[in-house]
Order: structure tokens, then sequence, then C-alpha cells
């Protein structure tokens, strides 16, 4: 028998078919010395009581990518490990049994086309002869991936952690994982009821108590356990041995071919949440709950309603298991805010069907530093302590749970965990009609009634009602004077004597200003991909603030800090980072009009000679004192007030009674993306990601090549030599299609992109949308743009369609 190891240079916890696949990729990658503890038996947990089925669309493009990676993977596992995973490829069938069901699945069929996935749109009878078992008197249509399929849980893991073997890694079954022991900001040790062992790299993948390994290293994973309930019906011989996997989301539950029977499952309106205080028990390995005959029949009767065959077959097995589940429903990866060798791979509600493609990009992340495509979906630093913290994350998540076959309508929001985090002015915009969205906990104001409109959201396909709110907030802005309360924007402060040469080296512009200075900079990483989109200010010689989006500072700070060390290497750098945010509240003050609304409140100069675009001084604002910034997301002179929050409601206030007489009013963030389409700025997180460049964004007139070295710039200099290959475009439609990102983008009648965002124009009247277009198109060449199965005409702009020469910004 081999002793048990003291030392290893990778130590994957949790022998589930998420570890078990990161496991099998980081040997096929060509790690050496990877242990995999697993505290009872391989599958045990989640994964042994897991339906299995393999579902590939989702709405953004690399998580379909993703699970894409996971059928290649699944169609050779077998050749490659000896080990049949149980993969039957017999596709999926989903339906859609309403018109506005109908429009969700067209939108994906848009998207689907626009990057060349095999998604068939059909009629009611075609879906039929697929799926005989189904009454279609009231479908509408159906969507067929003959890709997907379902797939055998324990053979499944049984085939990665034998690849895994095969390779030279080593599985040990029965270990239990006691603490993790840090040394700074690494853990040094993983001390185990078998032993102690030194190790380079720890990974997560605890599944049901990733939680609590998390807490062994001093650092909260939000990942819960909620129950997920399923049956099996009796066998028969009526049910074919071919049948497609089957999801009716209206009818809230999915149906898996098993050998002569179903299974039958859903996602109930209310599960219920397992949340003891100290933790999922460790000893509940395979533990199942007593059925929930109320739970079951939520989803059971539209089931026997659309397969009738049920109602002639009795139920042989019922299934209430835990599953993990984090406050959005969506996985956890990636590397943990805190700690340099503790990467986490949990939370996974389709852990089967992922696993494939998570276990190649968590090999790469680990081994490479980069997941090899933008994972933002997935990535743990999209959360904080907020979300962690019991209630917030167990509330979210049977929220979350219940909208897994919900539609997912245009600006629909979270109703639970909300009113946590409030501005100053919450309340008061809150009376003057603002009807508010969340933003890492942030309520933020998302547009405002008036007259006799409700203050609620009205939810549809085509933006319904926006025209008289939105539309009148956009028209405001360009045409008067607006303020939008922008709080919630996370504010860094960077100190010390290496400040400035540290941002230097992190940012592609050069930010080192006169004091007042300030830059809008990408922080790229080495293959030039933009990983943050900020904006810098210089405070004092070694005082910079850095300002970025409202639910990026946990992921912004944690690429600052990563970077500071391997800029240190081995020296001691006087760098410190301070997180502001709470300390200041901001009040955007934009429009035409808005110079005239300051001058009636400060005794600053704020006039275009004296107060340059870009730059910020320090100002009183009445009593209050504040930083002024001059800058604009919506193409429109104005300024972002920086005002410690004690001040915020004296300010608003006073700009409000001084703008009386220019017609000052509100504006919430709908109308801001509105604003911001029409003038080409672009978002991170669908515009601008890790997968794209400065260069390739239309940005690279920021890139200072003459300041030195800076992280990214071989990347960049050799794509500025060779020339990138596409270019960030603004296309203007004919026709006013609603449209929102991740539409088909035609040329010739074949599809050729997909819209990275879109919106309606107010101020050009026109639905607008932003895409990457090969660079070597004929600009006369004639693109079209789908939307919900319709086509439109739309004319490609180089610049921006509105104010393309910045006269209105500069001014």
């Amino acid at each position: 028998m081999k002793r048990f190891p003291t030392t290893a240079s990778y130590v994957v916890i949790g022998g589930g078919v998420i570890g078990t696949s990161i496991a099998y990729h980081l040997a096929r990658a060509g790690a050496r010395d990877v242990l995999l503890l697993e505290k009872s038996k391989l599958t045990e947990g989640a994964t042994w009581h897991a339906a299995g089925l393999v579902g590939q669309f989702r709405s953004q493009e690399n998580l379909m990518s993703l699970m894409n990676d996971s059928v290649t993977l699944f169609d050779t596992l077998r050749q490659d490990t000896g080990q049949d995973p149980g993969w039957c490829k017999v596709g999926s069938l989903r339906i859609a049994s309403s018109p506005d069901r109908w429009k969700e699945l067209l939108k994906s069929h848009s998207s689907a086309r626009a990057i060349g996935f095999d998604m068939q749109m059909l009629t009611p009878s075609e879906a039929q002869e697929l799926y005989p078992l189904m009454n279609v008197d009231d479908l509408v249509g159906a969507a067929f991936i003959p890709d997907d399929g379902h797939i055998d849980p324990n053979g499944l893991t049984q085939a990665y952690a034998k690849g895994f073997r095969k390779r030279g890694g080593r599985t040990i079954e029965g270990v239990m994982v006691h603490d993790l022991v840090r040394d700074g900001n690494r853990i040094s040790q993983v001390v185990t009821d078998h032993g102690t062992i030194n190790v380079g790299t720890v990974i997560n993948a605890g599944g049901l108590w990733a939680r609590q390994v998390g807490w062994m290293a001093g650092v909260e994973i939000p990942a819960g356990v909620v129950e997920h309930q399923y049956l099996v019906t009796e066998k028969t011989d009526k049910i074919p041995a071919d049948l497609p996997a089957f999801r009716d989301p209206d009818g809230g539950y999915y149906a898996k071919p098993e050998p002569g029977a179903l299974a039958i499952g859903g996602w109930e309106r209310i599960t219920r949440k397992v949340n003891p205080i100290d933790g999922f028990p460790w000893d509940h390995e395979r533990h199942l709950f007593d059925a929930d005959m109320d739970r079951l029949t939520e989803f059971l009767e539209p089931a026997m309603a659309r397969l009738p065959i049920l109602e002639k077959l009795g139920i042989r097995t019922i299934i209430n298991g835990p599953i993990p589940i984090s406050p959005d429903g969506e996985p956890i990866m990636g590397p943990v805010p805190g700690l340099d060798n503790f990467f986490a791979a949990c939370a996974f509600t389709s852990g089967i069907a992922a696993s494939g493609g998570v276990g190649k990009a968590a090999a790469n992340w680990i081994l490479e530093g980069d997941p090899g495509l933008d994972l933002w979906a997935f990535d743990i630093r999209r959360f904080g302590p907020l979300q962690a913290g019991q209630k917030f994350l167990h509330d979210r998540a049977v929220e979350s749970y219940a909208q897994y076959y919900a539609i997912h309508w245009p600006g629909e929001e979270l109703t639970s965990a909300r009113g946590v985090r409030r501005s100053p002015l919450y309340q008061t915009l809150k009376d003057q009609g603002a009807v508010f969205g969340a933003k890492f906990g942030w309520e933020r104001a998302n547009w405002f009634a008036h007259g006799n409109i409700a203050q609620k959201d009205v939810f549809g396909w085509d933006r319904p009602g926006q025209d008289a709110t939105v539309g009148v907030e956009h028209k405001a802005a360009r045409e008067g004077v607006v303020m939008i309360d922008m709080t919630s924007f996370t504010k860094l402060e960077i100190t010390g004597n290496d400040a400035c040469r540290f941002l230097q080296y992190l940012a592609v512009a050069n930010i080192d200003k006169a004091l007042g200075g300030a830059t809008y900079t990408q922080l790229c990483n080495a293959r030039g991909g933009i990983e943050a989109d900020v904006t810098i200010i210089r405070r004092a010689a070694s005082c910079f603030w850095l300002i970025t989006g409202s639910a990026l500072g946990v992921r912004d700070r944690d690429w600052i800090t990563r970077n500071l060390v391997g800029f240190a290497a081995d020296k001691t750098v006087d760098v410190k980072v301070r997180d502001i945010t709470s300390a200041y509240g901001v009040i955007n003050l934009a429009g035409p009009l808005a110079r005239k609304v300051l001058e009636q409140v400060t005794d600053t100069d704020v006039s275009h000679g004296e107060f340059a675009f870009m730059s910020a001084q320090d100002v009183r604002l009445g009593y209050a004192p504040a930083l002024a910034y001059r800058v604009t997301y919506i193409g429109e002179l104005g300024w972002e007030l920086y005002i410690p929050t004690e001040y915020m409601a004296y300010v608003y206030e006073m700009l409000q009674a001084a703008g009386q007489e220019f017609g000052i009013s509100n504006a919430g963030y709908r109308a801001v993306d509105s604003l911001r389409l029409e003038k080409r700025f672009v978002a991170w997180g669908a515009d601008i990601t890790p997968d794209h460049t400065p260069l390739e964004a239309g940005l690279g007139f920021l890139i200072d090549w003459n300041k030195g070295d800076f992280l990214g710039r071989s990347a960049l200099a050799q794509m500025r030599e060779t020339g990138v290959t596409r270019q960030l475009a603004c296309l203007v439609l004919d026709e006013p299609l609603p449209v929102y990102g991740g539409e088909a983008i035609y040329l010739n009648g074949q599809p050729l992109a997909r819209t990275t965002s879109g919106n309606f124009g107010y101020t050009i009247g026109k639905s607008l949308v932003l895409g990457y277009l090969p660079v070597d198109l004929d600009e006369a060449s004639a693109f079209e743009v789908e939307a919900f199965g319709q086509h439109s005409v739309a004319t490609r702009f180089n610049g921006a369609p509105f104010d393309p020469k910045r006269a209105k910004i500069l001014c």
C-alpha cells in the first residue's frame, strides 16, 4: 500500500464530477504531482443522484462554448480512458407553450445562428415526430439541439478518475480534510485525518461542502445548498428507446429517458433551502430528503397534461436530494480573492453537463493564470462579502432556483434580498418616481415614473411603455440637464511612493498626469485582453482614485493586487489599495445646460477654458466639499460630482433647486444605456472583455506607446504590427426591432457575427447595436440584423451615430 503523501503540487478537494474533471484535465495538460482527495467515495455528495441531462445552449457565447467543450469530450472519453461514461447523444427538445416563450426561443435561435451552433426551430407537428409521447394541441413550437443528450453521472466521474490515474494522478478516497493552513496569502498545508500535505495549489471542488472548505482557509465561498426533486416512472414498452431529452419550461419540468421509463424533474417556484449555520453535515454523502408531494405536484401535473402516458404509469422512485447553488444560480469558478493559490470550482446546479468544459477551463486558469475565454458569468469575483452572508446567500439561491425555467425578461430584477445598500438619495428618488434595480446589492434608479404612469416595471420583449419614460429621460439629457445617482460606482484609493509607477505598468494609457488629471484606460492581461475598463484620477503625487463599475470592485481589486505581486517581484514596493466606495456618493450632472446649473452652486470657474474635459478639481458646492470630475458616458457636457455621503442629500436638493429654471430632471440607468450606445461608448462585460483588445474595440488611441513597458504591451504591439482581424462596429437598423445584444448579424443572407449590445436610440430614432465584424469587409457591405425571427437592413457606422466629432462634449 502506498504511503500517504506529504507533499503535492496540486491538491483537488472533492471527488465529484467537477473535482475529477479538473484533476483529469490538469494531468492531461501535463501537470505532475496532482492529488485528488475524497472524504468518502467518488461521486458521493450531489453527483450520484444527478439526473445527467446535457444541454449546451446558454445565453452567452462563451458559456455555450464551455458546454460544447463538454460534448466534444464526451464523444471521445471512452476511447481515451477505457471507461464508458454512458453518453447518449439523442438530442434535446425545448418546447414553447406560449407566444412569449416562443419569442424567447427565437431570440436564442438568433444567438445560436450567429456562432454556428446547430439549433433547429420546429413546428408542433415536427416536434411531435421527434417526441411522439407529447400532446401538441396548445404547442406554439419547439427548438431541437441534435448534439445534446444525457450521460451517466457515475460512469462519467469514473471515466475522469480513470483518465486521471492513467496520466499519473493519484486519487485517495476516505480522506477527510480538517484544515487549510495559511502562510500570509498562501495556503501552505492541507491537514487531513491521514496526515499533513505541503501544497502548491489547492482546488476547492467540495460541492455541497465547498463553503465549509472555504472556511478552513478563512474565506467565504457563496455556495449554498437547496433541495431538488425528481421522480422515475415505472417501466413500460411504450416509451421509445431513442427519445431526446425533453424540457418544458412553461410547465417547469424536464423529462429524461431511462430504459423503458422516464425521469421527470422540475424547478419549482419555492424549494427548500438547506442552511444550517455550521454548514451541510459532513456525513450526509448519500443523504436524501423525504419526498415533498406538494412540490412534486407542481411540475407533475403539467407534465401529465403534456405527456399523457404519465397518467398510466406509477412512480417507481422519488429522489429529493441536495444540490449546490450560488446566489444567482450560476457556478462559481476562479482564483479566490485574498489568496494566491486557492482556486474555487463549485455551486454547479448543472455540473454534469458543464464538467468537461469546466475541467478544461479550470486547468488552463490554474496552470496559465487565464481560463482561455471570458468566464465573468461564472467568476467568483462577481460576488462579495454581502452575497456570501448566510441569509442573503440562501434567500437569493431559492429565488434563483425558481427562475431556472422562467422567461427571462429584459431588465427583470430579482426581488429577494433587496433594499440592502442604499444611496443617501434612495428615499428622495423613490418619492420622485424612481423604479429601482439592483447591482451588487446597491439599489439604483433604472427609470422614473411620472404623471399617471405606474411606478413599477412592465415586462415584454418590445420595451413596453419606455417611450414615455426612458425616452423622455433620454431627451432631457440631450436637450436640457439631468441628474443621475451613480453612488454605487466602486471607488478604490491607491496610494504609496510606487503607486504611479505601478499604475503606469498596469494601465495601457499614461496616468502620470498633473494633479487633477484624469485618464480613461484599460487594464489588460498578457494577451492584450481587457481585464478592466476604468478611470484613474490623480489626487496627489502619490495618491490616485480608480473608478470602476458597481459590480466590478472585487474583480478589479483582485486583478490589481495579484499583479502587484508580480510587479514587486523580490523588491519591496510601497503601494496600498483601499476601498472608499461607501465614503462618497456620486451625482452625475449632465446635459447641454449642466454648466448653467453648476455655475449657480459653486464659485469655481467651470468654463471650458478653466475646467477642461477629463480633469478633476476640488470644489465647494454651496457649503459642501466635493470633487468635480468633467467626463461623460452619455455624450453630453457633464460632471461626476464625488461628494462625502453626509452631504449628498444637501447637494442634490441644492442642484435641483438651482436647476428648476433650466428644467432639471432625474434620469436612470436605462436611459444611460440608450444614450451611451448612440455615442458608441462600450460596456465592460458586454462589448469589451478579456477576449477583446483595445485595438479591436477601437480604443487603441488610448494606448501610450512611449511611456515604457506595461502589462500586455508585447501582445498589443505585435497586433498593431500585423493588424487586427476584427473591429467593433456600430450598426443602425432601418426597422425599429427590439435589440438587446446577442442578435445575429447577417451578410449576404449568411450569419456573420453576434451583437454585443443593443438598444433604441431615441435621439436618432433608430435601433442600434454593437458587434465585432471582420476588418476585410467592403465598406458598402449590406448587413442585416435578426431579432425575434425578424430581419432589418442595418447601416454600418465607423464612428458614433450621434455627434461623431464630440462637439457637444468639448464645449
